[in-house]
């Protein structure tokens, strides 16, 4: 059975930080790029970053990059988000999600992730 746990949301102030995991289960970890999206109430989803675990590339949307980074640990079979200089717009529902070899946005996704809530104050 194929699992996308995201984990590590809570409650932050303006200007924190948060690191986010997305671990993994049931596909060949190697095999698969995993990103990270998140929906604010009553915005529509957007892509934040992504990793390929086949080719290693990364991917920032370009708003978001300097603050966010991806990483990607093989022995865990985990993702990590680092959400640095957090700002209340970036509050929101975040999901991991996993594709098969390479990063090409939400309409490739093979397997999605339950999400975790990042609220951060003002």
């Amino acid at each position: 059975e194929v699992q996308l746990q995201a984990s590590g949301g809570g409650l932050v102030q303006a200007g924190g930080s948060l690191r986010l995991s997305c671990a993994a289960s049931g596909f060949t970890f190697g095999d698969y790029a995993i990103g990270w999206f998140r929906q604010a109430p009553g915005k529509a989803r957007e892509g934040i970053s992504c990793i390929s675990n086949y080719d290693g590339s990364t991917h920032y949307a370009d708003s978001l990059k300097g603050r966010f980074t991806i990483s990607s640990d093989s022995a865990k079979n985990t993702v990590y988000l680092q959400l640095n200089s957090l700002k209340p717009e970036d509050t929101a529902v975040y999901y991991c999600a996993a594709e098969r070899r390479y990063c090409s946005g939400p309409t490739g996704i093979d397997y999605w992730g339950r999400g975790t809530l990042v609220t951060v104050s003002s």
